[in-house]
């Protein structure tokens, strides 16, 4: 069969398997440009059908090319319309294992020995009037390392830039110095590093890597709170570090004074320095975050569209960059760039979502239409891979969207117990926040719940 025949072959197939909706989103544009030696290389329109390829359909793929050509052992999907027939090197290729999912390398913006994140920095930061003090905070420990605002402590609500502030200052001192030593870390990992050490008893081999740093900077301080052991021994580590004059940066989501079962010693420690909020950016600073994340992501959007997100977002940057994130998943999964009027559409349901009511079949029917399955395969007790996932996402979805209890979301579900659900649950949030195509889905079934809701 020629190349053209083969994937023809495959679109048979798959067109029958599907939806028509779901066929055209992930097929269209699609094509098989070369076949060297059972070494295929399918192209894909954009990044986000490549993943859904590779990642959803690839075992179907590779089933029904198998069927039709059983010397086939490799498929190698890119992005783009090479020319067919377009020589390539088989080394080049990565062969298909079912159900394995592609994972970016974000591990490659880590830096192993500090556990900064490269992408972080001051020129990606957005300052404005809720926020200004803190950023010229970290300008100036920059400059004055552990002479000035030692400690800094640096407090407020979730997704306001906290982060994003203590690692771009410590890869500032980093890049401005190759002989400071600094080292950033989730207070949560540095529970695990001693609880880890005491079990091993190298405590003192902990400590003594610690006391070796310039700068040490601690996100989300607050978890150490009524965890004694934690407590004493960074306590000594605090002690020390600062008797050195060596930097110490920690963030809390709220001031010392407000952190409960922390001990007196450590809060006193804490209030030494400089303590400075983060407050919500006002509109001017969410338009201005919103422009610099669009150049970010090389993606063009209109100001009116802009200006209609920065006006109805307020709360945090991360529903500020969701917001984007929902239009940029549209514009890939349709190549077009959304006008303004489907803008608010867009986001009609994003923008309400906590304040509207869906009903349990709506969703239920809403997940099997988006993975193209039947509503009586989602409910029945089947174990079958390809609803598994489907049925956790839909279980996820009934929780966020309609509150339900998960026994009574359970009962929806076949009957199944409570704790299969908080499984279910708690699975597909971890992988909401890791997993970019887990993402997109969600976001795109979510579409699909309230227009349908809309249309109602």
């Amino acid at each position: 069969m020629t190349n053209e025949e083969l994937w023809k072959a495959v679109l048979t197939e798959m067109e029958l398997a599907l939806s028509r909706a779901n066929f055209t989103t992930w097929f269209k544009g699609t094509s098989l440009l070369a076949n060297n030696s059972g070494a295929l290389m399918v192209s894909a329109p954009n990044g986000f059908v490549k993943e859904w390829l590779e990642n959803k359909f690839g075992k179907q793929i590779f089933q029904i090319i198998r069927n039709l050509s059983p010397e086939v052992r490799e498929i190698k999907y890119i992005v783009g319309n090479l020319r067919p027939g377009l020589p390539f090197q088989k080394k080049d290729l990565v062969q298909f294992v079912p159900d394995k999912i592609s994972e970016e390398c974000s591990d490659a913006d880590i830096d192993k020995a500090t556990n900064l994140n490269k992408r972080y920095s001051f020129n990606s930061f957005v300052v404005g009037p809720s926020n200004e003090l803190a950023y010229a905070a970290g300008i100036a420990i920059t400059k004055n390392l552990g002479k000035v605002y030692n400690p800094l402590f640096i407090y407020g609500g979730v997704g306001l830039g906290k982060t994003h502030l203590l690692q771009a200052t410590g890869n500032l001192v980093a890049a401005s110095s190759s002989n400071k030593k600094v080292l950033y870390i989730p207070s949560e990992r540095l529970t695990t590093d001693i609880i880890e050490s005491l079990k091993n008893r190298t405590i003192e081999d902990l400590k003594q890597r610690y006391l070796k740093l310039d700068l040490l900077i601690i996100d989300d301080i607050q978890s150490i709170a009524g965890k004694k052991g934690t407590q004493d021994i960074f306590f000594a580590t605090f002690n020390e570090l600062y008797g050195k004059n060596k930097q110490i940066i920690l963030s809390s989501d709220r001031p010392p004074s407000a952190i409960p079962a922390l001990e007196e010693r450590l809060r006193s420690r804490f209030e030494g320095g400089m303590i400075t909020d983060i407050m919500p950016p006002d509109y001017e600073t969410r338009l201005a975050i919103l422009k610099l994340k669009s150049k970010e992501k090389n993606f063009e959007i209109d100001n009116n569209s802009l200006a209609y997100i920065a006006s109805n977002i307020q709360k945090n940057i991360r529903e500020l960059e969701g917001a984007l994130n929902r239009i940029i998943a549209f514009s890939q999964v349709y190549s077009k760039i959304p006008d303004f009027k489907e803008v608010k559409k867009l986001l009609a349901a994003y923008l309400n979502t906590p304040y509207r009511k869906t009903t349990h079949q709506l969703i239920l029917k809403s997940v099997a239409d988006f993975y193209g399955i039947s509503l009586s395969d989602l409910v029945k007790r089947s174990r079958k891979k390809e609803i598994v996932k489907p049925r956790q996402i839909a279980m996820f979805l009934l929780r966020e969207e309609t509150k339900s209890s998960f026994p009574e979301i359970g009962s929806k579900l076949g009957g199944r117990d409570h704790s299969t659900v908080i499984h279910a649950y708690e699975k597909i949030k971890k992988e909401e926040e890791g997993d970019e195509t887990i993402k997109q889905e969600l976001v795109l079934i979510k579409e699909r719940i309230y227009q349908t809701f809309e249309n109602v």
